[in-house]
């Protein structure tokens, strides 16, 4: 397990083999490194904090958020399940790496206006797509300019994720924001 605190990009984690006790343990050391004990990150300059519940921030929620994908098969049950996905999870150290843009290769990183549907109105989100190794990174700029929400961050193992991003670049903003 702690040999998880020494992998560097683009390696991957090594939990396939650990139980759901020893790899949420694992796991969540390199998020504590990385993201909730780190008081450097940031991404150009800009604070990155993790997403709030209920006006607070959420250390938590913001873990599941980044190990866990909605269950498919619990498809219109009341509360929605998520559930724990390797993609996702073995690149849980790539998101320090990315947002800190030490990459060798381009990345592609831009902003777009969408629509969110459970509120009824436009948002602006900044991307940091990986074109290379198919990661996306998800990110909410606050309404203060000093800072973003850590929304998400997976792998695009699903089909169609590449598509949809290439059609989100094709709607880009002139600037990131």
């Amino acid at each position: 397990m702690p040999f998880n605190l020494l992998k560097k990009y683009p390696e991957l984690l090594e939990i396939l083999h650990l139980g759901d006790k020893e790899r949420k343990a694992s796991l969540y050391r390199v998020y504590r490194r990385d993201i909730e004990d780190n008081e450097a990150f940031k991404f150009r300059e800009k604070r990155v904090y993790p997403i709030k519940s209920d006006g607070e921030i959420d250390m938590q929620r913001e873990f599941m958020h980044l190990t866990t994908t909605d269950d498919k098969e619990a498809e219109g049950a009341a509360t929605k399940k998520r559930v724990f996905e390797p993609d996702r999870s073995r690149r849980l150290h790539w998101i320090r790496h990315h947002i800190e843009e030490r990459t060798s290769h381009v990345l592609e990183i831009f902003s777009c206006e969408e629509r969110d549907m459970k509120h009824r109105k436009n948002i602006y989100r900044t991307y940091v797509y990986d074109t290379a190794e198919k990661y996306v990174i998800v990110l909410e700029p606050q309404r203060s300019p000093y800072g973003y929400y850590l929304l998400t961050a997976y792998y695009l193992n699903m089909p169609g994720g590449e598509k949809k991003m290439k059609k989100m670049l094709k709607k880009k903003l002139e600037e990131v924001l």
